[in-house]
């Protein structure tokens, strides 16, 4: 079993009066999660922290169970926990939106990693983002659900074009909309050494991958320094919406407590 160190921070940034972003982890869980709310008035935080609520509750009661769970036989079983973990949780939005007017249309992007054995599965909706850090190069592991990226994929926009649009933020899913979702679903392998990213749409607008990368080399044995950094640097340049990091760094292995319930009151913060 691996071992965790997580550190994580938010804030509202320099327009936004309030905070939409949501986030949750546990070390000793190996689960990592953030949630970017949207919808009318405080909507977008009632949505992702349901989905985070819904979620971790899930997990646990899935994950306490005899029952075997399997997706398509290609995916580890935590990846099959995952996926019907987000697919209650989008019930869980989808009909408190319709109970309270106040909350229609409201919904929310969600990225989890969740670490297990010498492993980690990647859930993905939205357009928050997952990234590896690992042997001085910074990967993305998601791909963004937006109208602009689909333009990327098509040829019809370059990756710099795409970065200016005024259409970036138009996301092309999000949980809670619908009735039904499609979820983004990835098995790693996880070294020790590598850093994971998880992170709101107000870093990745206002902190390129290169400024991103430089501060992750820069802190990876401070992960509260690191964390920090990346929200202040997004703050510097402008703070346009709000911000949201998680910085999970896989050290030596241990073995780890499995007493879920337990540390289900630790999770959540935001």
């Amino acid at each position: 079993m691996v071992k965790l160190v997580i550190e994580a921070k938010s804030d509202t940034g320099c327009v936004r009066e309030h905070n939409e972003d949501n986030f949750g982890f546990d070390a000793e869980m190996g689960l990592a999660v953030l949630a970017d709310g949207m919808g009318g008035y405080k909507a977008g935080e009632v949505a992702s922290a349901i989905a985070i609520t819904s979620l971790v509750h899930s997990v646990i009661q899935i994950k306490g169970s005899e029952e075997k769970v399997e997706l398509d036989g290609k995916q580890h079983e935590e990846s099959a926990i995952l996926y019907r973990a987000l697919h209650h949780a989008n019930q869980q939005v989808y009909d408190s939106a319709h109970d309270d007017h106040e909350c229609r249309g409201m919904g929310t992007t969600v990225s989890v990693a969740w670490f297990h054995g010498s492993k980690v599965s990647i859930a993905h909706i939205g357009d928050s983002r997952i990234y590896r850090y690992r042997d001085y190069h910074l990967e993305l592991l998601t791909t963004d659900h937006t109208v602009v990226q689909e333009l990327v994929d098509h040829g019809f926009y370059t990756q710099e074009e795409a970065k200016v649009s005024e259409q970036r933020n138009i996301v092309t899913r999000a949980l809670g909309i619908d009735p039904t979702i499609e979820v983004d679903l990835y098995d790693y392998d996880a070294r020790p050494g590598d850093i994971y990213l998880l992170c709101s749409d107000g870093l990745t607008d206002m902190v390129d991958d290169m400024d991103i990368a430089n501060i992750i080399r820069r802190s990876s044995t401070d992960l509260e320094y690191g964390t920090g950094e990346l929200v202040n640097k997004a703050l510097s340049n402008g703070g346009k919406d709000n911000v949201t990091v998680i910085m999970v760094r896989v050290d030596d292995n241990q073995t780890r407590d499995k007493s879920w319930a337990q540390r289900l009151n630790k999770l959540f913060s935001g």
